[in-house]
């Protein structure tokens, strides 16, 4: 008899269900619920644009929503029943903290502070605390440089201890209130098991290793010395903090009989340990060594593993190098852009060129595909919400060359993509520097799916054949190979990820193989890219940029035969 494992997925807008044959991979129940609070689910105040928060409410929501409207429509598919459920597994959004009372209650559900922006969750994309951030680099330079040495050398303002930080200076009685801080991914699955209280949730090494300096070689989360000199009252933070931290193959608890009934399932089936939408994205793409998998979205995240026995080389401008924070047995690397979507989302929504229809993602995306690469003249830098990697700096903003009275929205449009592109491309290569091979590029996301010319260019600029995932879903297939996973091979599960990649994971047929005239024009516009992006991004460059503008009009006039 089949059985089924529930993959919880939250994104920036809304939290997904899905419901998977642990056996074969189908996917057989699927619910998407959109958060009710802020503005597509996130709280913004127009004064401030580093702002976005989330309430801690839509999360507990969306997951009775989603689970029992994905339950519901699993029952159309011969032999399923709720009862066959075996495990469930998590990913979210992060660094997505959350000020907790004594008990692991969010502030934001007390009356005292239901409307105070500082006591909701602090979305991964909350950039408030970038002056903070650039304070904790500069004092562990100092006190701890093997701590940056960790996390890439740069520690950012979408990270766990600057968000912290920047309450206790913006926000001082909700800091004051706060018992501690629990990431997003730790706490939904200490909901479902009764496990809140702070003393007995399992926090995640994901979210601990790559967003909050937790290390095993120095005893777990940053020392108390480097703390109390940012701001004593951060010592008490770290005093909330467990010394240890689990893997998404570790059990968070089991479901208890409370959720159980409200939500249909089978009371005490395990539930996994928490884990970001990128990282176990990775697991649903079958990530393995020296396969990078890209998982494009509004951001984009870009994950490699290494088997831990052979080690690994510290690699700077990276989101941290983590020991089974992807897949157990390995090596966790994560790097990544801070908006790609969202670049295009914004020139649609907020530009609007050319109308609604002529201006919508279609229509552009069908006019740009038209053009040669480096027809248009164009070259955009890709950091309308900063640079994740390789530069880690926030401060950072989007630019256009080569605009002229001829330029038109479809022009502009495809230099975004590329720009985005190139910015991969630069990742893919800061990999490789240090020593770890790209053999193989597995994307997934919407994106991946739904734009082939998005994806050509993509293959065309990294000069790698790109492989898409078979499912739309990959985060939350990656939570329910979890959930399948820590039930175990008696139950109907694995137990190991290994096993359950071979049965639940797989690609397309469709492959984009780059096209040899294209990455020859491409590799010259990237040349000018790299100087460009040398140039805003970086504090040594001495080069002059007088060839920039004329290079890309010379290889406009000779695409376009002139």
């Amino acid at each position: 008899m089949s059985s089924y494992a529930i993959g919880l997925d939250y994104g920036t807008n809304s939290v997904r269900t899905l419901i998977v044959d642990t056996q074969s991979g189908a996917e057989v129940g699927s619910s998407v619920w959109n958060y009710a609070h802020g503005e597509k689910g996130v709280v913004i105040d127009p004064k401030d644009p580093n702002l976005a928060r989330q309430h801690p409410r839509d999360y507990i929501d969306g997951f009775v929503a989603s689970i029992t409207d994905a339950l519901r429509k699993a029952s159309r598919v011969k032999d399923f029943a709720p009862a066959r459920v075996i495990g469930i597994g998590i990913d979210t959004t992060g660094s997505t903290p959350i000020p907790v009372d004594r008990e692991g209650n969010p502030l934001a559900f007390s009356k005292e502070y239901a409307h105070d922006n500082a006591a909701l969750a602090w979305l991964w994309k909350d950039h408030t605390s970038f002056a903070e951030a650039a304070e904790i680099t500069e004092t562990a330079r100092k006190l701890r440089p093997n701590y940056l040495a960790k996390i890439g050398g740069v520690y950012s303002s979408e990270w766990f201890w600057a968000k912290i930080l920047h309450c206790k200076r913006s926000a001082p009685a909700v800091f004051d209130a706060a018992y501690t801080w629990v990431e997003l991914a730790d706490w939904v699955p200490a909901v479902l098991t009764g496990t809140t209280d702070p003393t007995k949730l399992r926090r995640g090494i994901c979210a601990a290793g790559h967003k909050a300096m937790f290390h095993a070689s120095w005893g777990g989360y940053p020392e108390e010395e480097l703390l109390e000199k940012l701001d004593p009252a951060l010592v008490r933070v770290r005093r909330s903090l467990p010394e240890k931290a689990y893997s998404v193959r570790d059990e968070a608890g089991r479901l208890t009989k409370e959720w159980a009934s409200k939500l249909g399932l089978p009371e005490g089936i395990p539930v996994a340990v928490g884990a970001f939408d990128a990282h176990i994205g990775g697991i649903g793409s079958g990530i393995t060594p020296n396969v990078l998998v890209k998982a494009i979205g509004t951001s984009t995240c870009d994950l490699m593993v290494a088997p831990l026995e052979k080690g690994i080389a510290d690699i700077p401008g990276l989101c941290g190098i983590v020991p089974e924070s992807i897949l157990p047995g390995n090596f966790g690397m994560e790097a990544g852009q801070s908006a790609v979507g969202d670049i295009l989302n914004w020139f649609v929504e907020s530009v609007q060129p050319g109308g609604k229809e002529a201006g919508s993602h279609a229509s552009l995306t069908e006019r740009a595909a038209r053009l040669a690469p480096g027809e248009s003249g164009l070259l955009a830098l890709d950091w309308e919400n900063g640079n994740r990697t390789i530069l880690v700096d926030q401060r950072l903003t989007g630019l256009i060359v080569g605009l002229t009275l001829h330029s038109t929205p479809a022009e502009i449009y495809r230099a975004l993509i590329e720009a985005t592109a190139f910015g991969s491309r630069i990742i893919m290569e800061r990999f490789q520097e240090y020593g770890v091979a790209v053999d193989r590029v597995i994307a997934c996301g919407g994106i991946s799916q739904k734009n082939d010319l998005f994806m050509q260019i993509y293959a065309d600029v990294m000069g790698k054949t790109i492989e898409i995932s078979r499912s739309s879903e990959t985060s939350a297939l990656g939570s329910a190979m979890a959930g399948a996973v820590v039930a175990g091979k008696g139950a109907g599960g694995y137990d190991s990820f290994d096993e359950a990649t071979k049965k639940m994971t797989g690609v397309l047929p469709k492959r984009y193989v780059p096209d040899p005239k294209r990455v020859e024009t491409y590799n010259r516009i990237y040349a000018l890219y790299r100087k460009i992006h040398d140039a805003f991004g970086t504090r040594d460059y001495q080069e002059n940029l007088f060839d920039v503008m004329k290079g890309l009009l010379a290889i406009r006039d000779e695409v376009r035969g002139l």
